[in-house]
């Protein structure tokens, strides 16, 4: 029977009731507008943020006055290879923001401390070394220009460079450049212009590898920019004790700062290693990388405590960790020159002698 047929009392509660239902249903549909809405907004947000669209993400409650609040930490999911193998988990004596890391006093060939020595990661622009010391060998006229062309443009990570296309600059310049501010165009142009084309300088590259005994080395390129280009800390090690030897390698690569004459401009460039410009280090070689697979990388060799070392970091989370890793070796060096050999392996191996014989 329909509410209007029935008293008037029941007349009233039947309109009250329909009205509530008219509020109740709006009140519904304005929620819902303002949840589609709020929607809309993160998805925008995050098509704006894709670079974190599938980070890792942490929360943690933060106090206040009137309520606890829930803090979100957006972590970038883009993980270097030793990260994502679990090489941050090895805990180490140093406490050292570097997933792998080898000290190695050269005269004696003695392991001092390693960690995860042996995993094969990508080395980014410590590739660079392996470019210098082909190019160097090769002996080919460093006052011969060489022009940077479209070539030698970075298409894999876009990474920038002030070498113009057209730019022209000689063997010299372009390997001082390389070795010291890692530029990438120049150290492509190096392997470009090299007799045979690059697909030769690469293999001579590979080739010399083998030749220093580097077992778990792969170059795939004269830059660093492609995460094939990997190796391992005891292989670096035996790079820079070769490199070492090098005089040329020596001085471009631990030069604090250098100009190049482009056209009518003067362009400055400096290290990429700040700690060639302290005095309280004595550095005879060195070389740093990044790229994202490859987190912040370093090799050095340097005088500590009257010894000669070799330092091998790669994989360091922060920009300036791996600097700080070095640091944190050099004051444990000097704290017991005499150390006995310290092994930290998760991949790694127990310390004791790296180099077979004097390469």
């Amino acid at each position: 029977m329909s509410c209007f047929r029935q008293s008037a009392l029941g007349s009233i509660v039947c309109k009250l009731l329909f009205l509530f239902g008219l509020t109740l249903f709006a009140f519904v549909a304005s929620s819902a507008q303002a949840e589609a809405a709020h929607s809309k907004r993160h998805h925008v947000k995050a098509a704006k943020s894709s670079s974190v669209a599938k980070a890792k993400v942490t929360k943690k409650v933060v106090s206040t006055k009137h309520r606890a609040v829930i803090a979100t930490d957006i972590v970038p999911l883009k993980a270097s290879f030793g990260r994502l193998a679990g090489l941050h988990g090895a805990r180490d004596s140093l406490a050292l923001k570097s997933s792998v890391a080898l000290v190695i006093d050269q005269d004696t060939s003695e392991v001092l401390y390693s960690k995860n020595d042996k995993a094969i990661l990508p080395i980014a622009s410590l590739t660079k070394l392996m470019t210098g010391l082909v190019l160097s060998e090769a002996r080919l006229p460093m006052n011969e220009m060489i022009t940077i062309s479209q070539a030698d443009v970075d298409t894999e990570k876009g990474s920038s460079s002030r070498l113009r296309v057209g730019t022209e600059l000689s063997r010299g310049e372009l390997l001082h450049l390389a070795l010291m501010s890692s530029e990438n165009r120049a150290a492509h142009a190096l392997g470009r212009s090299y007799p045979g084309g690059l697909p030769v300088f690469v293999g001579l590259m590979n080739a010399k590898a083998h030749l220093i005994g580097m077992q778990d080395t792969h170059y795939e390129e004269p830059t660093g920019l492609s995460s094939k280009n990997q190796s391992s800390a005891r292989d670096l090690a035996k790079l820079v004790n070769f490199a070492y030897g090098d005089p040329t390698l020596r001085e471009l690569s631990t030069s604090p700062g250098y100009q190049v004459a482009v056209g009518k401009r003067t362009l400055q460039y400096n290290n990429t290693n700040r700690l060639v410009k302290n005095p309280s280090w004595d550095i005879g070689l060195q070389k740093t990388g990044y790229i994202a697979e490859a987190g912040q990388c370093l090799v050095m060799q340097a005088k500590v405590a009257g010894r000669k070392i070799i330092m091998v970091f790669l994989d360091s989370a922060g920009k300036l960790s791996r600097i700080g890793d070095a640091e944190r070796v050099r004051r444990w060096v000097e704290s017991k020159p005499t150390a006995t050999a310290e092994s930290v392996p998760l991949t790694g191996t127990a310390a004791g002698q790296l180099f077979t014989s004097k390469v």
